[in-house]
C-alpha cells in the first residue's frame, strides 16, 4: 500500500509528490496522458518560479523578462496604459518543459511517477483508499492511505468524492504565433466580458495569445477579433477550463484537492501554477497519511496563506466590468511605475508600492 496516490501531475501534483517523496514517503503519482500535454495554460509567470525548480531550468525553461503590463479599454489600436517596473516583474516560460521538469524533480526524490494511466473510480475505505486506472497495457488498482486529487478544473477525484465544485469555471483560449517578439511588455485587452484578453511575447519562441470568459460568452468570436486587431496568422490553438473561487471543503475522509482541482487560482487573472504548488508545500507540511486528522491542519493552512490574496483578487476583476470611460479614468490616473507582485494582490497596500506612487506623484 502506497502512502499516498497523486491524481494529475502538473506543477501541484509534481510538487507535491516531490515534497512527499523528499519526506520520505511511498508516493505513486499518475498522468493520464504525457506530462505536459496538451497544453492549456499560460506560460507568463513570476519570478518566485524560480524557488520551485531544479538546477539549470532556468537555462532550460526561460524564453523572456517582462518589466511591465499595457492596459487597453479597447483593441490593439486603441491608447494604452503602461504599468512597470525597474526590475524584472515577470518571466515567460516553456510551460510544457516546466511539467516535465517538475515530475523529474519528483522522480528524482523516489516518487514513481507514470505517464499515460487514466484514473476511472476512486473509492474511499475506513483505512484507505482504492483507485481504479486504466493503464498502457491493462486497468490496475492501486491502494493507498491518502490521495492527493491534482487533476485539474474538472477533477474526476473531486466528482467521484462528491467534493463541492469551483465557484465558476471560465473558458480559456491559447494560440501561438511563429512572430519573433522580444518586447519586455505584456498586453492586456479589457474586451472580453468580466475577464481579459492578452499578447505575451515569448522571444525566439513566438507570442502567445489569449482570452477567458464565462461560459455562454462567444469566446471563440472574442478570440477572433482580438486577432484581426493584430493582423496575424496563429495556430496551435488549445482551450481549457479556468477555475476561479475555490469551494467551501477540498478535503474529504483520506482525500485532498490541490491545484485547479481546488481553485487555488487568482481571481483577476486565472493564473495557478505559484498558488497551487504553495498549497502542496501547505499539503507536504501538514497532511501525516496515518493520521486523516491532519487534512483539517491543509485545509487551514493553505486558506490562511491565500484567502486575503484571493479576496483581493477578485475586487481587482471587478474593475475589468466598469464601464469603459471609468476604466480610461482609472487607468489614466493609476498608470504608471509600480512596485506590485504579480501574485499578491496584498503588495498593492505594500510599502515598496507605496514609496513608489509616492515618488511618482512627488516628481
Amino acid at each position: 500500500m502506497y502512502d499516498f496516490v497523486v491524481v494529475g501531475v502538473g506543477p501541484p501534483g509534481a510538487r507535491f509528490a516531490r515534497r512527499a517523496a523528499e519526506d520520505g514517503y511511498d508516493v505513486l503519482a499518475l498522468e493520464k496522458g504525457q506530462i505536459g500535454e496538451p497544453l492549456a495554460c499560460s506560460g507568463h509567470v513570476s519570478t518566485d518560479i524560480w524557488d520551485f525548480t531544479g538546477e539549470g531550468a532556468r537555462e532550460s525553461l526561460f524564453q523572456n523578462e517582462i518589466y511591465g503590463a499595457r492596459f487597453h479599454v479597447d483593441g490593439p489600436e486603441s491608447d494604452a496604459y503602461p504599468f512597470y517596473k525597474q526590475e524584472v516583474a515577470s518571466n515567460v516560460i516553456d510551460r510544457v518543459g516546466l511539467d516535465r521538469h517538475l515530475a523529474d524533480l519528483a522522480r528524482e526524490a523516489g516518487a514513481d511517477v507514470r505517464e499515460g494511466h487514466t484514473v476511472t473510480d476512486v473509492t474511499e475505505h475506513r483505512d484507505r483508499v482504492t483507485v481504479v486506472a486504466n493503464g498502457p497495457d491493462d486497468t490496475l488498482e492501486f491502494e493507498a492511505k491518502m490521495l492527493a486529487g491534482c487533476d485539474g478544473p474538472r477533477s474526476r477525484v473531486r466528482e467521484t468524492l462528491g467534493l463541492p465544485e469551483p465557484e465558476e469555471l471560465l473558458h480559456g483560449v491559447l494560440a501561438f504565433s511563429e512572430e519573433e517578439d522580444h518586447q519586455d511588455f505584456v498586453d492586456v485587452h479589457l474586451t472580453a466580458p468580466t475577464f481579459f484578453a492578452w499578447r505575451i511575447p515569448r522571444g525566439d519562441a513566438g507570442v502567445e495569445y489569449g482570452l477567458a470568459a464565462p461560459p455562454g460568452v462567444e469566446v471563440t468570436k472574442h478570440f477572433e477579433e482580438l486577432i484581426d486587431g493584430y493582423e496575424i496568422d496563429v495556430s496551435h490553438r488549445c482551450s481549457g477550463a479556468i477555475p476561479i473561487g475555490p469551494p467551501d471543503r477540498v478535503t474529504s475522509r483520506r482525500a485532498f484537492l490541490l491545484g485547479d482541482a481546488a481553485a487555488q487560482t487568482k481571481p483577476f487573472t486565472g493564473g495557478g501554477i505559484l498558488y497551487g504548488m504553495t498549497s502542496a508545500d501547505h499539503a507536504a507540511r501538514e497532511i501525516d497519511p496515518d493520521r486523516p486528522t491532519t487534512l483539517a491542519a491543509y485545509e487551514h493552512a493553505w486558506r490562511e496563506d491565500l484567502a486575503r490574496e484571493q479576496t483581493l483578487g477578485h475586487l481587482l476583476r471587478r474593475a475589468y466590468s466598469l464601464p469603459a470611460p471609468l476604466q480610461h479614468v482609472g487607468l489614466g490616473a493609476l498608470s504608471g511605475e509600480i512596485g506590485v507582485h504579480m501574485d499578491r494582490p496584498t503588495s498593492l497596500v505594500s510599502p515598496a508600492h507605496l514609496r513608489t506612487v509616492l515618488s511618482r506623484l512627488l516628481s
